[in-house]
């Protein structure tokens, strides 16, 4: 499965409202467990079985809880039995049907 997740606080006290310190910890939660993952400008994809890839969405989530006085999580999932590499699969034929089509 895949996940995609945000996770941000609310309740800084930071008068920029700058999350770059709680997005930090969130990743390093999601780099280091292993399983394959891409974080981009607004979410982190995590592959991964149902049970390892939640156990690091609740982590990452605990690791920006210090961040604030309210989290924020917004998850979507992509559930294919059966299916691995599909992190960088999805992308590679997504880009294959782009050149097809030029």
């Amino acid at each position: 499965m895949l996940v995609a997740f945000s996770v941000a606080p609310s309740g800084t006290g930071r008068e920029d409202a700058s999350v770059h310190d709680a997005v930090a910890a969130a990743v390093t939660i999601v780099r280091e467990s292993g399983l394959p993952n891409n974080t981009d400008a607004m979410f982190t994809t995590i592959e991964g079985e149902w049970d390892e890839v939640f156990d690091v969405v609740r982590r990452a989530t605990e690791a920006v809880a210090p961040f604030g006085s309210r989290l924020s999580l917004v998850l979507k999932a992509d559930i294919r039995p059966g299916y691995s590499g599909e992190l960088t699969g999805k992308v590679e034929r997504l880009e294959t049907a782009i050149d097809d089509a030029s």
